[in-house]
């Protein structure tokens, strides 16, 4: 049991079903929630930060900021992380599986050559 992780999800939907106001922020609070409790879920670390910090209705106040028409996901996810734990950063990586609509149900992949990814890997934090 990791008490953190419990005490951060829990303040974090606490503040989610209290209602976020702002059309920026309620479009954003869904993903940028289950984001932060996903990490939350990762590292203690960071639940203790989300647990001793600001509230997720100040959170989202402060991913919506400066925000024109869009923001993409990640830098919302950022923003957010860095609004508990300044300095953080995050790292995502997708990979392009270009045989999956073809495959038949319960197939799965061989695993490729050691060091090498099954796919295609893009690490999104070369585009920042």
């Amino acid at each position: 049991m990791n008490a953190y992780r419990d005490a951060a999800i829990e303040k974090i939907d606490k503040d989610y079903a209290h209602g976020i106001t702002g059309a920026k922020e309620g479009a954003m609070k869904k993903a940028v929630r289950d984001t932060l409790a996903e990490f939350c879920r990762q590292d203690e670390e960071f639940a203790q930060a989300v647990v001793q910090g600001g509230s997720f209705h100040e959170c989202m106040k402060a991913v919506a900021n400066g925000v024109g028409s869009s923001i993409s996901d990640m830098e919302a996810y950022r923003k957010a992380v860095q609004f508990y734990f300044p300095g953080a950063e995050i790292r995502m990586e997708m990979t392009i599986d270009l045989e999956g609509a073809v495959r038949k149900d319960g197939y799965e992949p061989k695993h490729a050559a050691p060091g090498r990814p099954e796919g295609i890997v893009l690490d999104f934090t070369k585009f920042l």
